[in-house]
């Protein structure tokens, strides 16, 4: 977020609040001015082609995040997606740790009032099918151990704790970590990216008989890698709860809202890849944006 020039940076701060102010010209002549002395600043080109996409600029957006992704390999604000909806570089690049990171750490204090204006259900609804698939299975809703991957503020742990006896939740933003630490229901919270973090507690023989992920996979371009990996750390008869958001195609979209949508295909497909029995999904809405539901699908997998 910095040039490594003061003079510089305070003007890429004048050029955002001539942006928030309403006047992209303005702002966009300081943020040339701002490249032309930092050609490596990925931060200016980045809110540039936020700008020139504003204007209509196709061609000058992409410039601009080309730039921003040539100069940060971390990709801290997100240039490649930003490229893909332009219809440039990888169709669904995989999202880069940095920037999730900054965008739960930016959105932790006001994560669960946002939600509500969104009418997310997710975490309630996965309880509802959790609920029926043990019932038809003819065993208790009860569970021995559960982790919550990208457990955000605890949502799922608040719908799910009365039927666990253990509860470990996982994110990767320490923002969203100390939220739902100051709500007292983790018997276990951990920072963690959760491909790696499944890697290890599977290497440490950690097991659960149930493994959820509310509104986390439409972060994962390629559900194969996941399911694989929670497979690894599911118990006998372990279950795998979770929510995509969906499209009418088989494969995987990049949607608008930067959010990967998944095809019902491609959901079974994961499943099956990872040696998981698919017993229930469903259409389903965890949320709406602009008023209207956006189309999703709900699974429960199993081990057996």
């Amino acid at each position: 977020m910095s040039s490594g020039d003061l003079l510089v940076d305070r003007r890429y701060r004048w050029a955002l609040d001539y942006l928030a102010g309403g006047d992209r010209a303005g702002a966009a002549d300081l943020l040339e001015q701002v490249i032309a002395a930092a050609p490596a600043f990925a931060a200016a080109w980045f809110t540039l082609g936020d700008i020139r996409e504003a204007e209509g600029s196709r061609e000058g957006a992409a410039a601009a995040f080309l730039a921003a992704r040539d100069a940060d390999p971390q990709d801290y604000h997100g240039a490649r997606l930003r490229l893909a909806r332009l219809g440039l570089g990888e169709a669904t690049p995989a999202l880069m740790e940095a920037h999730i990171r900054r965008l739960f750490d930016q959105h932790a204090p006001r994560f669960d009032e946002s939600l509500q204006h969104l009418d997310y259900r997710g975490p309630q609804l996965l309880a509802q099918a959790l609920g029926a698939v043990t019932r038809a299975a003819g065993r208790a809703m009860r569970f021995s151990a559960m982790l919550d991957l990208g457990c955000g503020t605890g949502l799922s742990g608040a719908a799910l704790r009365a039927t666990v006896d253990r509860l470990t939740g996982v994110d990767l933003s320490a923002a969203m970590i100390d939220q739902a630490r100051r709500k007292s229901l983790y018997d276990r919270l951990e920072i963690g990216e959760l491909i790696a973090f499944l890697a290890a507690e599977a290497a440490n023989r950690r097991r659960y008989d149930l493994v959820l992920a509310a509104d986390v996979l439409v972060y994962m371009h390629d559900l194969t890698i996941a399911a694989g990996a929670v497979r690894g750390v599911l118990a006998p008869a372990g279950l795998f709860a979770f929510t995509v958001e969906t499209h009418a195609g088989e494969g995987v979209l990049l949607r608008e809202s930067l959010r990967y949508a998944h095809g019902a295909g491609h959901v079974r497909a994961a499943m099956a890849g990872a040696g998981l029995n698919l017993v229930h999904m469903a259409e389903v809405a965890t949320r709406a944006e602009r008023r209207a539901p956006v189309p999703g699908l709900l699974g429960v997998a199993s081990t057996c």
